[in-house]
């Protein structure tokens, strides 16, 4: 998986922490905060998609399977090596 992809998941996985301790202090506020998580699980979504369509891509102009090797789409890598 490349960095990007891990770093939203991090971020994913944030949110639900934050959102579950606000929940536990603010009870009432409980539609606001599911709301907030239910955007970062899409936003999360997204990410996932745009991943899938950069590896297509890779694949329409490279003629390249890169979908078992997310890393190769992680633009702070070294591919020369490759």
């Amino acid at each position: 998986m490349g960095k990007i992809c891990r770093e939203v998941d991090t971020m994913k996985h944030r949110c639900y922490d934050l959102v579950k301790e606000a929940l536990k202090k603010e009870p009432d506020r409980a539609d606001c905060l599911i709301n907030l998580l239910l955007v970062s699980r899409h936003l999360e979504r997204i990410a996932d998609h745009a991943t899938n369509i950069a590896e297509e891509v890779i694949y329409l102009i490279e003629g390249e399977i890169h979908r078992h090797n997310r890393d190769t789409l992680d633009p702070d890598q070294d591919t020369s090596a490759q």
